[in-house]
Order: C-alpha cells, then structure tokens, then sequence
C-alpha cells in the first residue's frame, strides 16, 4: 500500500515477519546506540540509585580485573553458546535472510585468517554468519576455534562490552590479532578462524546499494601479521551487503567527505547518514532493508612463514590475496547478484 508515495506494510503480514523485523531493529539500535545507552543507564545507576550503585561498583571490580580479556583470546565457550544461539539471533538471520557458503573445506588443525569484505554500514552478513552458531559456522568449519574482530572500544564501556564478549568477540588491536594468530586453540578446537573485516569504519562510508567498493588494497598490515606466523588468508565476501542501507555518499575529497573523516578519526566511529526501512513502511528508516545476503567463503591462500617479512614480500602476498579475492568475485557473482554482468569490484 502507497500513501503520498510512502510504502506502507500490509496489516495481515504474518507474526513470523513481525517478530524477524523486531530482531532487525533491536540489532540496528544495539549495534548504533548501545555504546551511548550502556554509558546513561551507568550513570543512572551509579547517581541515581541506593544499593544498585553498590553492585555496579562489583562491576567495575570485575571491568578492571576482565580489561584484558580482549586481547587474549575472548570469553570461552562457555560463556558465549547460549548468547550465539538463540531465538533473537534465528529472527534476526532469517529476516534478510543471510546465509553462509563455504566454497572448499578448510584443515581443522590449521588457523586462519578470514578477511572479508564489503563492510557495508553495520556488517549485518558477517554479523549472523560469524557473530552467531545459527548458520552452523562452526559445522560448516569443524574444529576451528572462529573469532569475529571488533572494535576495540566496545570492550571498554560498562555494560555493551558484555554484548561484544557474548558473541565471541575480540578486540582490533595488533596486539589481540597477534595473540589469536600464535596462540594454540582450547579444547575442543583444533585450529583457529579470526574474522576480520579489512576495510573497517572508511570501507562502512563507501557503501552505497549496487556497487562493491572495498579499500583493501591500501590495507596491508594483515598480510604482514599473517606472515609473521606463516597463516594462511581465506578471502571472504559479503554479497548483497551494501544494498541494506541507502546513504549520503559524497567521494574522497569533498567537503562533506572530510567532515566524515575528521568525526571518524575523533570518535573512531564512521558518521555515516543512512536509511533503510521502518517498522510499518518501506521508505526510510533504521531498520535494514529485507534483501538477501550471502557471505562465501572463498579458497585459502598459503603463505609462508618470515619472522620479518620484508615490504617486497608483503606487497608480493598481498598482490596474490587482491587476485584471489578478485576471482572469488567473479566466480561467485552470477549465483548472487541480479545484473552480474555490470557489477565490478572497485578496490
């Protein structure tokens, strides 16, 4: 139903889709305001009440004695099966819906290195397929110990840290990567699987519905990590990512660009103006748009192992993952994207 040219939802969609759209939509308000939100219920509770402050002053007890937990690997499984398999998470993938395909089988007893790409605004394909157990990753890839990369910041806010730990989650820095990339998994796992999405919080401002951009060709530091302990890198693309959000793009070296930027480097956060859908229309909103994603797993590439690879062989490696993410593109879009004749990969 049209109004005024607002496309409205009809009034008999199934409960089914109501409640996957509810998912969508506390996914988008977590992920975009959970920060801020974590940061006011804190000081509400620390101001504002009697005997809860106590129990958050505990908090901060366990906050300084868990600060490092990024770094080192994560919260064990233990702590994250519940909260990566549940009925929020099962909505929230079958909204789209996202489905993940793995394109060879990977040695359980090795690690690797998946790095993916487009980022898109929010990364909702990686989300469901890596960030949850609801599309089997983990059956998908048996033995692999699999580890999403996050922000850094996320770990040090009172409250949405827990969030980001509950779904395996760890920390940006070279120094988490460094750990999960030389250090043997925990029983049962036999080998490792970190997730990273390259491109990162520029890549989110490239992101616009029908084009795939992507900035890994001026990222290098991953393949200088990955050869430092000789892991292998496992290309990784999110296809129909970028169509979940229409934003205002404006190119590298326009005003409105540089305003992005200098926020970005402030805040850490790209200020992306994007919109999607609502809960009762389809014009605009913050709720992704109910559009398919699929996130193939492409083929790994061996590298070698050099305690100091120098910028020849790293640029030599990093020109061999470009081509091999380049023909996992090619190979794989016609199964996934309409028009795959016009879609090109812009690096």
């Amino acid at each position: 139903m049209e109004i005024l040219g607002m496309k409205f939802a009809p009034l008999n969609v199934p409960l089914e889709r109501r409640l996957q759209t509810l998912a969508a939509a506390t996914w988008i308000f977590v992920s975009a305001f959970g920060n801020f939100l974590s940061y006011l219920i804190t000081a509400y509770l620390l101001l504002y009440t009697d005997t809860t402050r106590y129990f958050l002053l505990l908090y901060f007890l366990w906050m300084y004695y868990d600060w490092d937990t990024c770094n080192c690997g994560g919260r064990s499984e233990k702590w994250t099966r519940l909260t990566r398999n549940n009925a929020l998470w099962r909505y929230f993938c079958n909204y789209f819906p996202i489905k993940l395909v793995k394109t060879v089988d990977l040695n359980p007893n090795k690690s690797y290195l998946f790095i993916c790409v487009p980022h898109g605004i929010l990364s909702a394909g990686i989300m469901g397929s890596f960030g949850t157990d609801v599309l089997d990753c983990k059956k998908l890839f048996p033995g692999l110990d699999i580890r999403p990369i996050t922000l850094d910041q996320h770990f040090k806010v009172p409250i949405f840290r827990e969030y980001a730990y509950f779904l395996g989650s760890c920390g940006s820095s070279i120094r988490s990567i460094k750990y999960l990339l030389s250090t043997p998994p925990k029983s049962p796992y036999t080998g490792k699987a970190t997730v990273l999405i390259v491109g990162g919080a520029s890549e989110s401002m490239e992101s616009t519905p029908g084009t795939y951009r992507s900035l890994v060709k001026r990222r290098k530091g991953f393949v200088k990590l990955a050869l430092t302990y000789g892991t292998p890198l496992v290309p990784v693309f999110s296809f129909g990512e970028t169509d979940l959000y229409n934003q205002i793009y404006r190119p590298e070296g326009s005003t409105f660009r540089r305003v992005q930027n200098y926020i970005r480097g402030l805040i850490g956060v790209a200020p992306v103006v994007f919109s999607g859908r609502g809960f009762f229309q389809y014009s605009f909103g913050l709720i992704p748009k109910r559009l398919p994603v699929t996130v193939v797993v492409g083929s790994p590439i061996e590298l070698p192992k050099i305690a100091e690879p120098t910028t020849e062989q790293v640029n030599e490696y990093h020109e061999k993952f470009v081509k091999g993410l380049v023909e996992l593109f090619e190979t794989q879009k016609h199964n996934y994207i309409k028009n795959a004749e016009n879609a090109t990969l812009e690096l």
